[in-house]
């Protein structure tokens, strides 16, 4: 039987702990912890992944820099004030987390499933190496009327597809968590590099 909570929102990460866990915040009594799994991609690059997990499910498990760990959980976002701005944050947010064995190469790293609409505008666009991308936002409904916003990007043939979409429709995507590096230029002295993950 498929859980309601999680049909429309599915993500598995298979990787390295990158950094220590720290303590995030409390809810009703339980703690949470934040911290980065290093997943493997098909090129010799990896993705930075942030991970929000229940101190709960900690128990047992041996969270030092560098092992293995397999997650289940969903992609969440939610809005935090830093520097005087809103910036929509995004964290795998684990259900169930297991040492794994990283010998065994048998399953994808990083897969998610999203089920959601369309929410603004999507943005056809093309790379300095003339790839094909379109940029949307996916709102996914989550329980007691609250939901997730997720930035996500189509490429190719896909991302002609996804430029015809409107806000309002629905779509359900498969794909991957990427993190990704850019430059943000604040004035003409100062350009800070930041992370975006879609």
């Amino acid at each position: 039987m498929v859980d309601p909570v999680t049909e429309n929102n599915r993500a598995v990460i298979i990787g390295q702990i990158y950094d220590e866990p720290e303590f995030s915040h409390e809810v009703y009594g339980e703690g949470f912890y934040n911290f980065f799994v290093k997943v493997p991609r098909l090129s010799e690059n990896s993705d930075y992944l942030p991970v929000t997990v229940s101190e709960r499910l900690l128990e047992g498990i041996d969270t030092s820099v560098g092992n293995h760990v397999l997650i289940e959980g969903q992609l969440r976002s939610y809005n935090k004030y830093i520097d005087g701005n809103n910036r929509l944050i995004l964290t795998v947010f684990a259900r169930d987390i297991k040492q794994h064995d990283p010998k065994d190469k048998s399953q994808n790293p990083n897969q998610i499933y999203i089920d959601g609409y369309i929410c603004k505008p999507t943005v056809y666009r093309t790379t300095p190496f003339k790839r094909e991308i379109t940029d949307m936002l996916i709102a996914v409904n989550r329980p007691y009327n609250k939901s997730d916003y997720i930035p996500a990007i189509s490429w190719g043939r896909n991302a002609r597809y996804c430029d015809r979409l409107k806000v309002g429709d629905r779509v359900r995507l498969w794909g991957r968590i990427q993190s990704r590096e850019y430059q943000k230029k604040l004035s003409e002295d100062c350009i800070v590099t930041k992370t975006a993950y879609e």
